[in-house]
């Protein structure tokens, strides 16, 4: 069966169900497309909004594909935020369901957040979606949150924009935790190569060089042009890195493979698309950030404090 016949019936469902108008509970429903988005519009909407995610926590938001649970909590949503800036490929069908009553936000178009470009694979030279792995841009995401939910809901502008101040604040005190745990590193180990180039705003906000096999995950993984590139750029690039990382959300198997061929340690997972289980080291945005320092700080030979 095609996916649009899959499509079609995953409506259908809906349709038949859905015996109660849309909206008719006045609570405004917010979904928000992975984990890291979901923890940021949670901050600013607090307990009167309803917010709910798409992509679970440990799965790829590149390379998701909507779900039936996912149709029927959209069919019931007023707002859809997204990060966007092609981060989400499977948005196109959200959009192609979408009524005048479905408001979707794409959150780093909107962020008042200075972009970079893909410097990789074959989405090189558009714009890198993962501005969140800068404390700033996050903070650029919260203020984007916060003006919708006000838009929304006026009444309740004021204890939004207060909750997005004091998210602002911690981001800030955030970022300043993190750049202190990154400082004993030398700058001569200051590279992060990943398998992919997700860290390019973290690298500008800590003063690290990043390099990714690939672009962005829903590309070819591990291509053998990319593959001899990176291998090339290990053997010739001196000084050396110290390290190559993987991430949570990808096969380690490339990373592993680079890390043998040119005798260095393989050390992660680092988070980037997605927080970990609750129980794990990337429980909320700020736990992810001082783990990826910590693996960073291990890794790349940080002094040991006295």
């Amino acid at each position: 069966m095609s996916k649009w016949v899959t499509w079609v019936c995953a409506l259908l469902f809906v349709a038949l169900i859905s015996y109660a108008p849309a909206y008719a509970n006045t609570t405004l429903r917010v979904i928000a497309s992975f984990s890291v988005m979901e923890e940021l519009v949670k901050r600013v909407a607090g307990d009167t909004v309803s917010v709910n995610v798409i992509v679970p926590r440990g799965e790829d938001v590149h390379r998701w594909e909507l779900t039936p649970p996912n149709v029927l909590a959209l069919e019931e949503t007023h707002i859809v935020f997204y990060n966007g800036l092609g981060l989400e490929p499977w948005i196109r069908h959200v959009e192609a369901m979408s009524d005048d009553q479905l408001t979707l936000v794409e959150v780093a178009r909107e962020a008042d957040y200075t972009p970079l470009i893909i410097s990789t694979g074959q989405h090189k030279g558009a714009l890198d979606p993962h501005m969140w792995m800068d404390p700033e841009g996050a903070a650029a995401y919260i203020d984007v949150i916060a003006e919708t939910l006000a838009a929304h809901l006026p009444d309740q502008a004021e204890a939004f924009y207060s909750r997005a101040e004091e998210a602002r604040k911690a981001l800030n005190n955030l970022s300043l935790a993190v750049k202190e745990r990154l400082e004993g590193i030398p700058q001569t180990n200051r590279t992060l190569v990943t398998s992919e180039a997700g860290f390019g705003y973290f690298a500008r906000a800590y003063a690290f060089e990043a390099h990714g096999v690939w672009g962005v995950n829903h590309e070819t993984q591990g291509s053998a042009q990319a593959m001899a590139k990176m291998s090339e750029y290990l053997a010739n690039n001196r000084p050396r890195p110290p390290a190559l990382f993987f991430e949570s959300t990808t096969p380690s198997i490339h990373m592993d493979a680079l890390s043998r061929e040119a005798s260095l340690p393989l050390a992660g997972p680092l988070y980037v698309d997605s927080l970990s289980g609750e129980s794990g080291p990337a429980a909320n945005y700020a736990d992810m950030l001082h783990h990826n320092a910590e693996v960073m700080h291990t890794a790349l030979g940080g002094a040991t404090a006295e």
